[in-house]
């Protein structure tokens, strides 16, 4: 049996109804003021502010959650409590701000700090008790006030609450550099796809077309062909046979569709599937247009639905990652749309024999792969990042759980610094 934790002497017992005011009501604002507004998705995950908007106080101050600068704001639907949304409301306009209703807003009092409050929303402890505690149907579940005025914990002195926030936020200063970094290098990557894909940074002589109204010019040596002459439509039937069945996200291709959808959603009969193997395409013909395109590369082998259509490329022409990236991006999901809506069955499906005739670029082949190589590459930096931020996160979890509970104590010499003259 694990040995109880020794709670500090001079620690108190404190639910946060003790030290903080709960959905407190906001002073009025002239209609005029602006005010700091941020909906849900202005919130990260991490506790960080991010597109937060400036509006007119009259836009917003009817309907929305009104809260002030020191103010702690806590997600309370499902899944965004469970996902830690919430924030320390700093630096607002006019120290006023809306936002969601799906906010609770905790005022600290005099005995606590906004900085330890918000550590406290942000414990495992906390969104975990929480999510017990939530009501609601499913999908529409949310977590009561009632839970957030009776939830217990210790309570250190003011001094010891400012060490302890000043010592994480060092994580979080740490986690908010590399989310901003990695938002940098995505916009740069979007940037560095439009200009490699659409031959934008290459210098010489070129020829200008248009792709469903975007005019662009691009390098002499390039074709410009349909689909269909560098692919053709395959079709073999699966037979029953036991193979891996395969669903296509719109975001990263082909995944487990079990995996995908978290339950079996395929049919018994697997006879009439299709089979697809390693470097083959296919997109479900009635999804096409939310850009849900997948290149099989994580197996040699699996099964999608009938109503897929299943192709190849001559490798000899083209690279299927360089088509991969082409057909991902913005302008190609713009077509698949514009295609679908005109599609001869008006069923809202793109068959092959429409999806063939859309024109694609093409680079000579080795272009093609430097092409890749240079967008993986920048996809692995990303991909580096997310995994580093998500370390300090789960590091500071850990850090907060020893210091929240006084396993952990922040030395007294840096404690006396925050002690009031």
């Amino acid at each position: 049996m694990s040995k109880a934790l020794q709670v500090p002497n001079d620690w108190k017992p404190a639910k946060i109804k003790d030290v903080a005011q709960i959905n407190p009501r906001s002073n009025s604002v002239d209609d005029d003021t602006l005010v700091t507004f941020l909906p849900m998705n202005a919130v990260s995950e991490s506790g960080i502010i991010q597109g937060d908007e400036i509006r007119k106080a009259i836009d917003v101050k009817n309907g929305f959650t009104s809260f002030e600068s020191g103010d702690v704001l806590v997600a309370k639907i499902t899944p965004c409590f469970e996902n830690y949304k919430g924030c320390l409301c700093k630096e607002l306009k006019n120290d006023r701000g809306y936002g969601s209703t799906e906010f609770h807003v905790l005022r600290p009092k005099k005995s606590i700090t906004g900085e330890y409050l918000h550590i406290l929303t942000r414990t495992h402890h906390f969104r975990g008790t929480g999510e017990l505690n939530m009501t609601g149907t499913a999908g529409q579940k949310r977590v009561p006030a009632i839970f957030l005025e009776n939830y217990e914990f210790q309570l250190p002195p003011l001094p010891e609450q400012k060490a302890i926030a000043a010592l994480l936020s060092t994580w979080d200063e740490a986690t908010e550099k590399t989310e901003k970094l990695i938002q940098a290098k995505e916009r740069w990557l979007r940037r560095t796809m439009q200009s490699l894909l659409f031959g934008h940074s290459r210098i010489g002589g070129s020829k200008r077309n248009s792709i469903e109204g975007h005019f662009f010019n691009y390098p002499a040596d390039w074709m410009y062909k349909e689909i269909g002459s560098v692919a053709h439509e395959v079709s073999f039937r699966n037979g029953n046979k036991h193979e891996i069945v395969l669903s296509c996200s719109k975001h990263s291709g082909f995944v487990n569709s079990l995996d995908y959808f978290g339950k079996k959603v395929f049919s018994h009969d697997t006879s009439n599937y299709k089979v697809i193997k390693r470097d083959q395409f296919g997109y479900p013909s009635n999804h096409i247009e939310e850009g849900s395109i997948g290149l099989l590369e994580h197996c040699d082998k699996g099964i999608v639905s009938p109503i897929y259509v299943v192709f190849e490329v001559d490798q000899d022409v083209v690279c299927p990652n360089y088509l991969f990236m082409l057909l991902k991006t913005s302008i190609y999901k713009h077509i698949f749309r514009v295609s679908t809506s005109s599609s001869v069955d008006r069923r809202g499906s793109l068959r092959w024999g429409e999806f063939s005739k859309i024109k694609i670029l093409i680079p000579p082949l080795e272009e093609q792969i430097k092409i890749v190589e240079t967008v993986l590459d920048l996809k692995n930096e990303i991909t580096f990042l997310c995994q580093l931020a998500e370390r300090y996160r789960v590091q500071k979890r850990g850090l907060m759980q020893k210091l929240l509970t006084g396993e952990w104590r922040v030395k007294p010499d840096i404690v006396n610094q925050y002690m009031e003259a």
